[in-house]
C-alpha cells in the first residue's frame, strides 16, 4: 500500500477532535487524511498489551476500523463532517506488535453512493506488516456527499 513513513507535518490538530472517545482512550492520532485515504497511529505501551505481553489484536482491529472509516469520509469543508458506520471488518494478523508506534493505513477501494470498501494495513515503525484487512462502511444520512453535515457542538 504505502511503505513511506507518514508526514506528521500534514496532520491537522483539529482532526483529533473528531476521534471517538474510545479511540482517544487508545491514544490514537490522525496523521494523514485526504479523499480516499487515512493514516492513524498509536504509540503502544503496557496498556495495549494482552496477557502474552504483545499488543492486543483488538487494538489493531480498532485502528483498522477507524482508518477504513476515515478513508471514506474526508470532508474538506470547514465546520462540516462526514460520518459512517461499519458493516463488516475482516482481519488477518501477521505479526506481533511489541511496542513503539504502529500505523494503520487505509485506502478506499470502491463503492457506491451509500456503501464503500476500504483496504487497511497495520505496520510498525520498521515497516513490518502486522495485520491486513478490509472493511465495509455505510455513510450516515447526509454524509454521502463531500459537503457532509454541520459539526455538532
Amino acid at each position: 500500500m504505502n511503505d513511506r513513513a507518514p508526514n506528521p507535518a500534514l496532520a491537522d490538530p483539529d482532526w483529533d477532535k473528531l476521534l471517538s472517545n474510545f479511540n482517544k482512550l487508545l491514544g490514537m492520532k490522525i496523521l494523514e487524511w485526504s479523499e480516499g485515504a487515512a493514516t492513524l497511529a498509536v504509540d503502544l505501551d503496557e496498556r495495549h498489551q494482552n496477557r502474552s505481553g504483545v499488543a492486543h489484536g483488538g487494538v489493531f482491529m480498532t485502528m483498522m476500523d477507524a482508518a477504513g472509516g476515515y478513508a471514506g469520509c474526508y470532508c474538506p469543508h470547514p465546520g462540516r463532517v462526514r460520518r459512517t458506520l461499519s458493516l463488516s471488518l475482516n482481519t488477518s494478523f501477521l505479526a506481533a506488535g511489541r511496542g513503539g508506534r504502529v500505523f494503520a493505513r487505509a485506502r478506499v477501494r470502491g463503492g457506491g453512493t451509500k456503501i464503500y470498501v476500504s483496504t487497511i494495513e497495520v505496520s510498525d515503525e520498521a515497516g513490518t506488516l502486522l495485520a491486513i484487512g478490509e472493511g465495509v462502511y455505510r455513510y450516515r444520512t447526509g454524509s454521502e456527499k463531500p459537503e457532509g453535515v454541520p459539526v455538532e457542538g
